[in-house]
């Protein structure tokens, strides 16, 4: 890099200061502090150690710098406009805040170029960054270090390490000895309710360090000892903390140093006596040209390097470079298709009555061995999830060709890490833990959903069924809510086909994350047929039509509750009513269907009962608000599953009896 002097550091951090300052007072909103005192950091991050090209932000083999205390998004945004990254304007900081804009107040990285993950929710950025790292070293072992051999750096606040999520993370970052993560605390001792003192005195140096990491303190405003210590993280065998202590609002005559810096605008007066005291002349938005011109150069000085490791990636065989290509792409291999038909058919010729927990992994032992890219894990209940496959291997410090992450009990920073390994490229992922955990596991989820990330959660003991654990364990009304998340598709199959299926669906659904919520109990396979259509796929179809004649009732079922709706089929025609059951693998994907489909799925029958042993919320959208619902209104409780099925009327005779009532209305 080239050599930097304490003069020309100063005017180039101060830009960012300058737009960062003028972007929060225009928005009349957000967070100027942060960038104020961040800046130094983020200036040699970006002049004197980062390898990147502002030309082409998505470079595969480029540094990752992950902006974790989100609320700083003008530090962020400044960044890529000084650097030059295409579509990022000056008008573009003008409209921070604003409707529409690339510049919203968090980083989004689906709307913004240059962003590597969407932040906000503290600690998140943090964990994700961790799952970046596991996915760097993982390709660097496959396909070599003359094409992947990069860093991600990290700028953490004081509000990202007291978040819980940010000790799962840097434990499980320890334990791997990432050595190619390094993160940038800007401990400024300020939260939003005032000096950090009234709340926390949490030694971090030494949290980090009883993790494993290396961790050190720094002048997080002399650019020589932030560089020094960012050059021994590089060559540490351990993941690295670096504490930047730094001034909140850095500059500002009255608000340096407290909480009035940290989320509100300076106001014009302090923010003019601040640019004056920082000696920055100009107006509103201003750089002065040679600043400008000297940020563009080191956002071009990546370039020469970019170059060079398109010359290596040229050395690799054609095949390697397709399937490098492919991964990144998340493109879905060729032959899925044909492994799950013959999966399939298999399963039609010699049929299984099993739980769907474990016809996942049936499903994943034809899976993985087609999919090379797919890294599974579970939050330590790999025996109960069931999510690695048969002659899977554990990714380890000495197997980093491992596909097979033990992430502990940490479905926190597993599913932020999940993120991460799929925002890096190069893999599609899933992770296991039980049903009941999803809330554990939610902000990482919904940014998934968010930013249209392709992950997979495999989650069992998915209700009542799960019996004698009782009611903390059994889920009752995490299906509902996860459905109801924006972008989050939800499968609850009922046998091993349909386990089959909506794995299909899940991994060729490349623009958002999916739930595969499954049994603890055995489930009778129902399904008769294995044709090339996924009948899964557009949410539900109809299993069982009625017999002699029109139907008079429609009873529509998820996962186990099948069993139940074909038993009660049978009950019903025995008293003359005719019946028709409808799988309904994934409710909120039939409601998505166009309305001709829905109605032909959903049918005419004037009577309609929907069974799952979940909350009825949701369901009235098929059966209507006068529809008839057997399932959970209350939390659950603990005994063995038949029993508890039955103490909870969720039963056949219970569903002909809401029949036969409505029938002889």
């Amino acid at each position: 890099m080239t050599s930097i002097d304490r003069s020309q550091h100063d005017k180039l951090a101060n830009a960012i200061r300058s737009l960062a300052m003028d972007g929060v007072e225009q928005a009349k909103s957000g967070h100027p502090g942060l960038p104020m005192g961040a800046a130094d950091v983020a200036t040699v991050l970006f002049t004197r150690v980062m390898n990147y090209d502002a030309a082409d932000p998505r470079w595969p083999d480029r540094d990752r710098f992950v902006l974790s205390a989100g609320h700083g998004s003008m530090l962020l945004y400044a960044l890529l406009y000084l650097t030059g990254v295409p579509g990022m304007e000056l008008d573009d900081l003008k409209k921070f805040r604003q409707l529409e804009s690339k510049t919203p107040g968090h980083p989004e990285n689906f709307m913004t170029a240059g962003i590597e993950t969407t932040t906000g929710p503290l600690g998140q950025g943090l964990a994700t960054a961790v799952g970046m790292a596991m996915a760097e070293r993982m390709l660097a072992a496959e396909f070599g270090k003359k094409v992947v051999d990069h860093h991600t750096y990290v700028l953490a606040s004081d509000g990202d390490l007291m978040e819980g999520i940010s000790h799962e993370a840097i434990a499980l970052a320890g334990h791997h000895k990432l050595n190619k993560l390094i993160v940038m605390w800007d401990d400024n001792g300020i939260s939003i309710d005032g000096p950090l003192t009234i709340s926390d005195s949490v030694d971090q140096v030494a949290r980090f360090k009883a993790c494993g990491w290396r961790s050190e303190r720094v002048d997080g405003h002399d650019p020589e000892a932030i560089e020094a210590a960012i050059r021994r993280a590089q060559k540490s065998n351990k993941p690295t903390m670096i504490a930047c202590k730094t001034v909140i609002g850095f500059g500002a005559p009255k608000k340096a140093g407290t909480s009035k810096a940290h989320g509100e605008p300076l106001g014009a007066e302090e923010l003019a006596a601040a640019k004056k005291a920082l000696g920055i002349t100009g107006g509103p938005f201003e750089v002065a040209a040679d600043v400008l011109k000297a940020w563009r150069g080191f956002g071009a000085a990546g370039a020469a390097a970019h170059k060079e490791w398109k010359e290596r990636f040229a050395t690799l065989s054609e095949r390697k470079r397709a399937e490098f290509e492919r991964r990144l792409a998340h493109k879905v291999p060729a032959k899925l298709d044909k492994v799950i038909l013959a999966h399939k058919k298999a399963l039609i010729a010699s049929p299984v009555t099993i739980a769907t927990r474990k016809a996942s992994e049936l499903a994943l032992d034809v899976i993985e061995p087609a999919m090379p890219e797919l890294v599974m894990g579970s939050a330590d209940l790999t025996p109960s999830n069931n999510t690695r496959a048969k002659g899977a291997e554990d990714f380890t410090i000495k197997t980093p060709k491992g596909r097979y992450v033990r992430y502990g009990i940490r479905e926190h920073a597993m599913a932020a890490a999940m993120n991460g390994i799929t925002l890096h490229g190069g893999f599609r992922t899933g992770g296991g833990t039980f049903l009941v955990f999803a809330d554990y596991a939610r902000p990482s989820m919904r940014l998934a959903a968010l930013m249209g990330l392709p992950v997979v959660y495999v989650m069992t003991h998915d209700s009542i069924g799960l019996g004698e654990d009782g009611p903390t364990h059994q889920p009752v009304e995490q299906i509902a809510s996860l459905r109801c998340m924006p972008n989050m598709h939800v499968f609850r199959p009922a046998d091993a086909i349909e386990t089959a299926e909506a794995w299909q669906c899940a991994l060729e659904n490349t623009k958002g994350p999916t739930v595969l919520a499954l049994s603890r109990q055995n489930l009778a396979q129902l399904r008769t047929d294995a044709t090339a259509t996924n009948r899964s796929a557009k949410g539900g179809y109809e299993l069982l039509a009625a017999e002699g004649g029109k139907a008079q009732v429609s009873l529509f079922a998820s996962g186990s509750e099948l069993e139940i709706a074909v038993a009660a089929r049978k009950l019903l025609a025995e008293k003359g009513v005719r019946a028709r059951v409808v799988s309904v693998p994934s409710l909120e994907l039939l409601l998505a269907q166009d309305e001709a489909t829905q109605s032909a799925i959903i049918g005419s029958a004037p009577i309609k009962i929907a069974i799952e042993a979940g909350v009825r919320f949701g369901w009235d959208a098929v059966i209507g608000h006068d529809g008839g619902f057997i399932g959970m209104h209350s939390f659950g409780a603990s005994g063995p599953y038949k029993e508890v099925y039955k103490h909870f009327g969720i039963t056949p005779d219970a569903v002909v009896e809401a029949a036969m009532k409505r029938h002889n209305a």
